[in-house]
């Protein structure tokens, strides 16, 4: 799937673009949503916060990132247009506009609300930046360690709320953990060449595509119970136990075909926008569930 791309684009489009809004803006609505979950009256400033110091760490980190990717971008189709491989941003902006949200956003989490939810943020950048980025060129588990700053936003909110690690914050988190890996591996496997001329290791090139659609099928059948069990935890009702079900067993249905089918094209994009469909509708259901309840 390519996405449409803007033409003679503006420096401030390219620093925004460098963000990655598509998954700074899904980290905050998670982060957002965790909040939300805690038990309690809601604190509109709190919130706030929360919104703004995610904003400007998970930004931050997305900036680094591509700092520190940047000669490999040019290897890469999809991301050789961007503002630092193509020269239109220079990297030591780039590095400085990376290092103003990070530690803005670490100081906003810290100051204004706890420093449990500023550590929490500071660990998903240093996983992310500085052990997923170089180690998935060396090993396909980096896919494993990169869910970890992927998940962290759901039980940050919680913690910005409670102020404490609990057993919600933490299923929550570990469902976005689980959530991740068949995502991923869909994606390798519609990526397969392009991430080989980049030089990084998939669990399809290490293992063969077989093994990493068993491995796809075996995480969504562990999410499936791990979505259900917010209701025994008293966090949601009936109303999401239904959606939570309906979509476990239809993301695992779409990651057994790929299993039993001799190729990887069509069903690893069935299996992607599978897992692109599974988290906002469970979300949705969440969230009304709540409201009626």
């Amino acid at each position: 799937m390519k996405r449409k791309r803007i033409e003679n684009p503006t420096r401030f489009q390219d620093f925004m673009s460098m963000t990655k809004p598509s998954i700074t803006g899904m980290c905050v609505l998670m982060a957002g949503g965790g909040y939300w979950l805690a038990p309690g009256l809601l604190d509109i400033f709190e919130l706030f916060y929360l919104l703004i110091g995610t904003t400007l760490i998970v930004a931050g980190s997305c900036v680094l990132n591509m700092y520190f990717e940047r000669h490999h971008d040019k290897k890469m189709a999809r991301t050789s247009h961007r503002p630092l491989p193509s020269g239109r941003i220079e990297p030591k902006d780039a590095l400085m506009f990376a290092l103003f949200c990070s530690l803005s956003g670490f100081l906003i989490l810290g100051l204004l609300l706890n420093w449990l939810t500023a550590f929490l943020g500071a660990a998903a950048l240093v996983s992310y930046v500085f052990v997923y980025t170089p180690m998935k060129r060396r090993s396909w588990t980096a896919l494993l360690i990169g869910t970890i700053p992927g998940a962290m936003p759901p039980l940050m909110g919680w913690t910005a709320f409670t102020g404490q690690i609990q057993w919600p914050g933490v299923v929550l988190f570990l469902m976005m953990v689980v959530w991740q890996i068949p995502h991923f591996i869909a994606l390798s496997l519609m990526l397969k060449n392009d991430y080989e001329k980049a030089g990084i290791k998939t669990l399809p090139a290490s293992h063969g595509d077989w093994v990493a659609k068993l491995q796809a099928l075996g995480y969504t059948l562990v999410l499936l119970p791990l979505s259900l069990a917010l209701v025994p935890m008293r966090m949601a009702g009936l109303l999401y136990f239904c959606v939570a079900l309906a979509l476990g067993v239809w993301f695992a249905f779409v990651a057994l075909k790929g299993v039993i089918a001799p190729s990887r094209g069509r069903l690893s994009h069935q299996l992607f926008f599978a897992s692109l469909i599974y988290l906002p509708v469970l979300s949705l259901g969440l969230v009304v569930d709540l409201l009626v309840l």
